[in-house]
């Protein structure tokens, strides 16, 4: 289940960010208030999902692996508002 929930979250991360919100306890004690969620949830999904994933599993501790995949969620998010020229 929890591979199938990863699968989901690369293909639909505000979808996953809403289920996780609503049904789980997820998000909580990660953040202050609601005003970084909101614009994670808005304009870095795959950023903001890392993130809560880095709080929740590994305990908020960052190392070059989990520093790596931020720079790829980072790369993700910009790249869908990018647009190709043609």
């Amino acid at each position: 289940m929890p591979l199938f929930i990863i699968l989901l979250g690369i293909i639909f991360p505000r979808a996953v960010i809403a289920l996780l919100w609503f049904f789980t306890n997820w998000f909580n004690g990660l953040y202050s208030g609601f005003v970084f969620p909101l614009i994670g949830f808005i304009f870095a999904p795959y950023t903001f999902l890392w993130y809560s994933a880095v709080g929740n599993w590994y305990g908020g501790k960052w190392e070059w692996f989990q520093l790596a995949i931020l720079v790829l969620a980072l790369v993700a998010d910009i790249a869908t508002f990018s647009k190709k020229s043609s």
